[in-house]
């Protein structure tokens, strides 16, 4: 980034003699012979340190650099003038429009660090403005990452809400079903079973169902038309004698077809 220094003075010999000795250090060098020229090269440059004398016709150095100090606050302000111009310039200080307040004469050596120290002071103000803005700008960014996920889990929320009432309203459905409505897995582990089924095969509901294998609890000879296999051949409704002499009629589905899941569902029809 270039370095671009400010020299203010109505006296245009002090300019050219701080010009001879500063420009060996690089620094873009603008001069202005009152503080009104100088507000006017401010506005079309941009200006890291301004040197500027007190005594000056119109505005003195102190109102001059009051209002870049408003105007241009990340700039490093300096007065460059007489020890007797020093109380006048002491309020400036402790408010902060000067930043330093350097004597004429000058020591050449000391002046030149002085302008590098003040350089290093407004590129880091530059570098601690530019971080903050990156903070803030991704302090943003979390907070509408952090609302976009909470909007995620309440619309989550919502749809799992939603689909435990589908599944409620579904379940009681089945469940007054005048038929029975069993659903087994392919390792034929009974994942749905509606009352009626509770009714048929879990000893009117005194043994559960779920999570029982359906060779445990149903008879073999609806089991043997209920297999897999079974079920791909079969249309329609079939007719099975139990052993206790009981006729039902039975559907079946296999699963896996038009579904992820793997398995039967098994309908089952007291009334024959």
């Amino acid at each position: 980034m270039e370095r671009t220094l400010l020299l203010v003075d109505d006296e245009e010999n002090i300019t050219s003699a701080l010009l001879r000795l500063l420009r060996r250090d690089g620094y873009r060098i603008l001069r202005a012979n009152s503080g009104k020229e100088g507000l006017e090269l401010l506005a079309q440059n941009e200006v890291g340190v301004i040197i500027s004398d007190q005594r000056m016709p119109e505005m003195t150095g102190v109102e001059f650099l009051s209002q870049v100090k408003e105007l241009y606050p990340d700039t490093i302000r300096m007065v460059l003038s007489g020890y007797t111009d020093l109380n006048s310039v002491t309020d400036a200080i402790n408010r902060g429009a000067i930043y330093k307040f350097l004597t004429k004469p000058w020591e050449d050596e000391l002046l030149r660090e002085n302008v590098e120290e003040a350089f290093r002071r407004h590129e880091m103000k530059l570098e601690n403005t530019r971080l903050t803005q990156q903070l803030h700008e991704a302090n943003e960014a979390l907070s509408r990452i952090n609302h976009e996920l909470e909007q995620r889990v309440e619309d989550k929320t919502r749809e799992i809400v939603r689909n435990l009432h589908i599944l409620q309203i579904s379940q009681d459905i089945l469940d007054f079903l005048p038929v029975a409505v069993l659903g087994i897995g392919e390792d034929g582990l009974i994942a749905i079973a509606n009352q009626m089924a509770h009714k048929m095969f879990g000893n009117i509901g005194e043994r559960p169902l779920l999570g029982e294998m359906a060779s445990e609890v149903m008879p073999a000879e609806l089991l043997m038309g209920a297999s897999t296999q079974e079920c791909y051949k079969q249309v329609g409704k079939k007719q099975v004698r139990l052993a206790d002499g009981q006729d039902v009629n039975y559907w079946c589905y296999s699963m896996g077809e038009a579904s992820h899941s793997k398995g039967v569902v098994l309908v089952v029809d007291p009334d024959t």
